[in-house]
């Protein structure tokens, strides 16, 4: 069924593409320990207007596929929403020049006690663009080995409490659609996960695969 508009049959491709505008003044509003509140005057071309955004260093999240397709969710408490959450395991980039991967392998280990020796990128998306600039790749891994107990990570604060479930990636794309999992990585990356699965996984692509959107640090 047609509504009348008039779609061009040479309409460019739908892709995302860089074009900023002048910035002609910035502040840093509150100077946090992982991200700043900042303030921009910027130019839009027919007037000039002040946006208010979270400076976020970026974050990676890790889909993990065991041999019967099932995704590892950790259970986790989240402050600002008052909620424990379902979700990958995932941390932020805040090492400066460290690729993306490396620092997702170790949030797996430090997380799940996981290595992974199959690496792909699954999906890229911004968190909240209207509000703070975090870039977020999420990988998916598999052929998974557990890490050497005398290797392990002591999970401190949040993380010490977290609960590790094996699921189906069936059952975790329903548990999105029915609206019992809220975490963007996971809702993201599992219905990311179903899609590249029916298509035979041919939209992965390399672990290290250029990313421009991801926040270049000092």
């Amino acid at each position: 069924m047609s509504d009348g508009t008039q779609v061009s049959g040479s309409q460019e491709a739908v892709v995302d593409v860089l074009a900023p505008r002048q910035v002609l003044g910035h502040e840093v509003l509150v100077e946090g320990r992982i991200f700043d509140l900042v303030r921009d005057e910027v130019d839009l071309d027919h007037t000039v207007v002040h946006r208010e955004y979270v400076d976020h260093p970026g974050a990676v999240a890790v889909i993990v596929l065991d041999e019967d397709d099932r995704v590892l969710l950790l259970k986790q408490y989240r402050h600002p929403v008052r909620r424990e959450l379902w979700e990958p395991p995932a941390g932020l980039l805040d090492v400066a020049g460290e690729p993306a991967q490396v620092g997702a392998a170790r949030e797996l280990a430090e997380e799940a006690d996981l290595v992974a020796s199959t690496w792909h990128t699954l999906v890229d998306y911004y968190t909240t663009p209207g509000g703070n600039n975090e870039a977020l790749r999420v990988f998916l891994a598999r052929d998974l080995s557990p890490v050497p107990d005398d290797q392990r990570h002591v999970r401190e604060d949040e993380e010490r409490d977290i609960e590790l479930r094996w699921v189906s990636l069936d059952d975790a794309a329903a548990a999105v659609l029915r609206g019992d999992v809220h975490n963007p990585s996971a809702v993201v990356g599992v219905l990311a996960a179903i899609t590249s699965r029916a298509g035979g996984w041919t939209s992965l692509r390399p672990a290290d695969a250029p990313w421009p959107e991801r926040r270049q640090q000092a």
